[in-house]
């Protein structure tokens, strides 16, 4: 990375001289390096809720005995379910769902729409903590860092709803945790940012062949038994069109061509091929949350249609 040029130096962060040149990628003039700390912070909330978890399960106090004694007891009411019943070292189920677990039928007939972010927050042992958090350190900073706390925020929350959607619509008898959604859509948000920003980068191939191995090696995870795949796609389809949206970079030239002479003929700040893939993410986003909303009042009707069926031939 480039050092700092003295006259370039602005108050929020470094801005470095016109070009400088990355492993993968080439960034515009006077592009400023965000100081991280929404990533940091989130991590700090999500063990932070970890242990509020564990607090209120209360493993010694609870625990019946049915599926084996409490695990590390030293840690007083911290302590972890009996590894027969959770092998992450964590919470019992209905721990979480009490705090705020994704539910299908709390959700749906329950009208406990906030549940859809609740469970980004919430995770099934220490594990399953350790393995995301790790995850968002290497993914997120890099993100905040070139692209601000906003976008990112804003990207990784609404990825996980995206993921909890998609859980929800598929996943009924059982009950799920965990930022795995929001992950995967920063993983999204970074393949489609290199797309859109694709004349920026040197080494092309090598770029998109890494970040393409990567997806699909987390992805594959997702086949493993008591992983839920559909957080995983459904927040990686939020993040790669909210990666078209949030995260275009100026073209090539255009702050120079700002100090061409009136009469010159300035270049545009984006590319036609960007403003496309911004309304066609924007367009799919829209049409993605009307299906959504569509099945869920139709899953809502059957069951009305349902209940009314069985009563009547009570009666």
């Amino acid at each position: 990375m480039a050092s700092e040029d003295p006259e370039r130096a602005k108050s929020r962060g470094k801005t470095y001289p016109p070009t400088y040149y990355s492993p993968s990628y080439m960034v515009e003039s006077a592009e400023t390096m965000w100081t991280s700390w929404l990533v940091p912070m989130i991590v700090v909330a999500n063990v932070g809720m970890f242990i509020a978890i564990m607090y209120v399960n209360d493993c010694p106090k609870k625990n019946l005995g049915f599926e084996g004694a409490c695990v590390a007891k030293f840690l007083g009411r911290l302590s972890f379910q009996p590894l027969r019943e959770n092998p992450l070292f964590g919470p019992s189920s209905s721990t979480l769902e009490k705090l705020g677990a994704l539910e299908w039928n709390k959700l749906v007939h329950g009208h406990q729409g906030w549940r859809l972010i609740s469970c980004i927050w919430l995770h099934a042992g220490v594990i399953h903590l350790l393995a995301n958090m790790l995850s968002l350190v290497f993914i997120g900073i890099r993100l905040e860092q070139q692209f601000g706390f906003v976008r990112v925020g804003a990207i990784y929350l609404m990825s996980g709803v995206g993921g909890s959607t998609l859980s929800c619509l598929f996943i009924q008898r059982s009950i799920s945790v965990g930022a795995s959604g929001a992950l995967f859509g920063l993983l999204g948000a970074m393949l489609s940012e290199l797309l859109t920003n694709w004349t920026i980068y040197t080494n092309k191939a090598a770029a998109l062949f890494t970040l393409v191995i990567i997806i699909v090696i987390n992805l594959a995870v997702g086949i493993l038994p008591h992983v839920d795949n559909f957080a995983h796609i459904g927040g990686f389809l939020t993040g790669f069109l909210l990666g078209f949206i949030f995260l275009p970079r100026p073209q090539f030239g255009w702050l120079e061509s700002r100090n061409l002479p009136a009469d010159a003929r300035a270049k545009s700040k984006y590319t036609v091929y960007q403003y496309v893939f911004w309304v066609v993410a924007l367009v799919l986003l829209i049409i993605g949350q009307s299906i959504y909303l569509l099945l869920e009042l139709h899953s809502q009707g059957l069951h009305f249609v349902i209940e009314n069926i069985g009563l009547s031939r009570s009666l």
